[in-house]
C-alpha cells in the first residue's frame, strides 16, 4: 500500500518529461512562443481588428548606427475631434471596444442622405451604407473623406510593417466648423488642439494596458529626439505632435487688421510646447494675422475662398510671381454650395492666370512668431504658406542656420527643396498613387543623394485629400499576397476587420492599416532604391530635430557697435542714424540720402573672424552692393558682392576672415528712394 504513491509520483514524472521534450521539438521556441512575444498585447479588447502580420519588429540600430525605419510626417489621429465633432465620423480608440469606435455619425443613418460633407467633397448624393463594424460594406474606403481612417489597430499594422516615426497633427478649423451642419462641440480652435492633445496621451495609455502596463506599449509619444532614437531602437514607433490650423492662437485677421498681438503668440507656443508639441503651421487654407497661404485649386479652391471671405472679409489677393516658385492657380470653377452661404451681392472674384502668387507673405507677426519658435527649438511647417511667406521664412533661418524646416506633405513648390535640404531641413511627400509617388521622387534623387538624406511620406489620413485609388488586379506588378516587410523578418498578409478584408489592388489605400501595402506598390512600380530612400526617412526625420535642438544662435558682433554712414535722411519726426542699424530691434532703421552712391560702416570694437553678414532691408533696398572688410579702417578687402539684390533678408557667406571693421557700400538703388536697413548682422561662422 506504501509504494503506490511513489509510483504514482514516477508515472506522472516520465509522463511531463514527454511532454517537455514533445512541446520542445513540436512547439515554437520560448523567444516566440505565444505571450512572450514583446510586440503582442497579452490583453487585447475582444472583439478587435485582425493585424494579419507575422514576425517579430526590426530593433536596434543599423551598422552605422542609424535607425531604420519609415517616417509618416503628416497624419491627424484625432481629426474626428476637429471641426465640431462630427466632420469625420469614428473613433481612433473607444474604451467600449471596436464597434463604439468604428460607427457612422448620427446622421449618416440610414443611409447617408445626411452625410454632406460626403457628398461636397465625393461627389454623388452622398449616400452610403452607414454600418461599420463589423460589415464595412462602405467604407473606410481611399476616396470617402469623412470616415475613420486612423483605428488604432490599423496604426499598428502599419507599425509592424516597418514604421517606425509618426507626425501627429492636431488639427482643426473655425471656419469650417461654424458653417458645417452638424456639430456637437465649441469651434475653438485651441479648445479641439487641447483636447487632442489630451486624447493622444490616452491613445498610448489604452495602448500600455493591453503590454501591462505604463511604458510596456509599441505607441510612445516623444518630446526630443533623444527619446525617439531610443523608441525606434527598441522597434517602437515614436509619436510626435504637431499642429495644423488656420488660427492658431486666435491669430485671424478681419478686413487685415490682426486679432492676436505678440503676448497672445507667446502664450501660445509656451502652451504647446507644454502640451508636447514640436512642429507646427503658422497658417492653413485661409490667410491669418501670421501669413499668407498657398491657395487650394479648382473647386475645393473656389469654396476655400468662400472661407476665407467668411473668416477674414477679403478673399485672395494674387499678383505676378518674381521668381521661380508659385502658389497654385485658384482656378474659376464653381462650388455652388459654399457659394451660397455668401451675402447677397458678393461674388468670388477672378483671377488672371499670368498672377499665381498671393500678394500676402510672412507679417511682422508671423516673424515673430517663427522667431519664437526658434527660441523654443520647434520645427516649422512651410508646406501651406505662399511662396512670398516661405521665401522670408528660409531667409530667416538661412540668416540663424537654422535647420528647423518640414515640408510634410507636397503643399511646397519643390523648387524650394535645394533650399530645404541646405538648411538641414526635411521633405516627405503626399501619400500619392504608387506611379506618382515614384515619379516625384524620381524628380528630386538628385538632391537626397547631393546631402545624402533620406525621404518620407505624410499619409495625411482623416485629411480629407483623398488616396491611392486601386491599380485593378490586371495592374502590372500589382501586389501579391502574403509578402516580406522591407527588413525581411515580417509576413504581410490581406488586412481584415471584422467581416471586411481589404486588398490594395482592389481598394486601394483606404484606411491606415494598408501602408505597408501601399510602400510594397511602390517597390514593385519603383524599383528598391525608392524604397531605400523611404527606409531611411526615420533617420533623417530625427537628424533634422536632433540639428534643430541642438542650434545655437550665433553672437552677432554688430550688437550695438559704433557706426558711422556716408550720409543719413532727415525728418523732423524721427532718427534714422546709422546706430538704427545695430540696436536690435526691427522697430527703428537707418536710411541714406537718396542717391546711389552711399556706405554704412560698422565697428566691432576690436579684430574678429568674420564669415557672415545678414542685410534686413527696408523696402529701400540695395541691387547692387558689396561687402568690405579692414583691420585698419583704412585699406578694405570686398569679401562680398551682388548686383541682383532683391531685398528681404540677405545673407552674405565667405571665406572667414580678420576684420575689425565691416562696411557696406551701395552702388545702384533699388528703388528710387535711398537704402534703408533694419538690422545688419556679423557673424564668426
Amino acid at each position: 500500500m506504501t509504494s503506490r504513491p511513489y509510483r504514482r509520483r514516477r508515472d506522472v514524472t516520465v509522463v511531463s518529461l514527454l511532454l517537455l521534450v514533445l512541446a520542445v521539438v513540436l512547439g515554437p521556441t520560448p523567444s516566440s512562443a505565444a505571450g512572450n512575444d514583446w510586440w503582442l498585447p497579452t490583453a487585447r479588447p475582444t472583439p478587435d481588428s485582425q493585424i494579419n502580420v507575422t514576425g517579430e519588429p526590426f530593433t536596434g540600430t543599423d551598422a552605422k548606427g542609424e535607425v531604420r525605419g519609415f517616417v509618416d510626417a503628416h497624419d491627424h489621429l484625432f481629426a474626428n475631434e476637429g471641426f465640431g465633432g462630427r466632420l469625420i465620423c469614428g473613433k481612433t480608440f473607444s474604451e467600449a471596444g471596436i464597434a463604439d469606435a468604428l460607427k457612422d455619425c448620427p446622421e449618416h443613418y440610414p443611409d447617408g442622405s445626411l452625410a454632406v460633407f460626403d457628398f461636397i467633397t465625393k461627389g454623388g448624393d452622398g449616400r452610403h451604407d452607414p454600418v461599420g463594424w463589423p460589415t464595412f460594406k462602405d467604407w473606410p474606403a481611399h476616396d470617402s473623406l469623412t470616415h475613420q481612417q486612423n483605428y488604432y489597430a490599423w496604426v499598428e499594422r502599419a507599425w509592424r510593417g516597418g514604421q517606425r516615426v509618426l507626425v501627429n497633427d492636431l488639427v482643426t478649423n473655425g471656419v469650417i466648423c461654424s458653417v458645417y451642419f452638424f456639430k456637437d462641440r465649441s469651434c475653438d480652435e485651441m479648445t479641439s488642439i487641447r483636447l487632442q492633445a489630451k486624447l493622444t496621451y490616452d491613445l498610448q495609455a489604452y495602448v500600455d494596458k493591453m503590454y501591462g502596463g505604463p511604458g510596456k506599449g509599441w505607441f510612445r509619444i516623444v518630446t526630443d529626439s533623444a527619446q525617439a532614437r531610443e523608441v525606434v531602437k527598441q522597434g517602437k514607433l515614436a509619436v510626435i505632435l504637431g499642429v495644423e490650423t488656420s488660427e492658431p492662437f486666435g491669430c485671424k485677421q478681419i478686413l487685415d487688421i490682426p486679432q492676436c498681438d505678440k503676448k497672445d503668440i507667446d502664450a501660445g507656443l509656451d502652451e504647446l510646447y507644454a502640451l508636447g508639441v514640436r512642429s507646427m503651421f503658422l497658417c492653413h487654407k485661409f490667410d491669418n494675422a501670421l501669413c499668407g497661404v498657398r491657395f487650394d485649386s479648382g473647386g475645393l479652391g473656389t469654396a476655400i475662398n468662400v472661407g476665407q471671405f467668411l473668416s477674414t472679409g477679403t478673399f485672395w489677393k494674387t499678383e505676378k510671381c518674381t521668381g521661380p516658385q508659385h502658389d497654385n492657380p485658384i482656378g474659376s470653377a464653381a462650388a455652388p454650395g459654399a457659394e451660397a452661404k455668401l451675402p447677397a451681392g458678393v461674388s468670388v472674384p477672378s483671377y488672371d492666370s499670368d498672377a499665381q502668387c498671393n500678394t500676402r507673405g510672412l507679417t511682422d507677426l508671423g516673424e515673430y512668431a517663427v522667431r519664437g519658435m526658434m527660441k523654443r527649438k520647434m520645427m516649422l511647417e512651410i508646406d501651406h504658406m505662399s511662396v512670398k511667406a516661405v521665401g522670408r521664412a528660409l531667409d530667416i533661418f538661412e540668416a540663424d542656420s537654422y535647420p528647423g524646416v518640414i515640408s510634410s506633405h507636397s503643399w511646397m513648390d519643390l523648387n524650394w527643396t535645394d533650399r530645404v535640404y541646405g538648411l538641414g531641413g526635411f521633405i516627405a511627400q503626399y501619400m500619392h498613387g504608387s506611379e506618382g509617388f515614384v515619379a516625384e521622387a524620381n524628380r528630386t534623387k538628385a538632391l537626397r543623394d547631393k546631402y545624402d538624406v533620406g525621404y518620407g511620406y505624410g499619409t495625411d489620413m482623416n485629411g480629407v485629400g483623398g488616396w491611392p485609388g486601386p491599380r485593378g488586379t490586371d495592374a502590372p506588378n500589382k501586389v501579391t499576397y502574403p509578402f516580406r516587410s522591407v527588413d525581411g523578418g515580417s509576413l504581410i498578409d490581406r488586412q481584415t476587420t471584422g467581416e471586411r478584408t481589404w486588398d490594395l489592388n482592389t481598394d486601394g489605400a483606404a484606411h491606415y492599416g494598408l501602408v505597408p501595402d501601399w510602400i510594397e506598390d511602390i517597390r514593385l512600380v519603383g524599383g528598391q532604391s525608392v524604397v531605400n530612400d523611404l527606409f531611411r526617412g526615420a533617420e533623417s526625420y530625427l537628424d533634422t530635430w536632433g540639428a534643430t535642438e541642438r542650434h545655437q544662435a550665433g553672437v552677432n558682433l554688430a550688437d550695438g557697435a559704433s557706426t558711422t554712414a556716408s550720409s543719413t535722411e532727415w525728418n523732423p519726426f524721427t532718427s534714422y542714424a546709422s546706430s538704427r542699424a545695430v540696436d536690435g530691434t526691427r522697430d527703428t532703421r537707418w536710411a541714406s540720402d537718396w542717391s546711389d552712391d552711399q556706405w554704412l560702416r560698422i565697428d566691432l570694437g576690436s579684430t574678429h573672424r568674420v564669415g557672415r553678414v545678414t542685410l534686413d532691408w527696408e523696402r529701400a533696398y540695395g541691387k547692387s552692393y558689396r561687402i568690405e572688410l579692414s583691420t585698419d579702417g583704412v585699406t578694405w578687402r570686398t569679401v562680398w558682392s551682388t548686383t541682383t539684390g532683391d531685398g528681404g533678408l540677405d545673407t552674405a557667406r565667405f571665406t572667414g576672415t580678420p576684420a575689425r571693421y565691416v562696411r557696406i557700400t551701395g552702388t545702384e538703388r533699388g528703388t528710387k528712394w535711398g537704402y534703408s536697413l533694419y538690422e545688419v548682422g556679423v557673424h564668426s561662422d
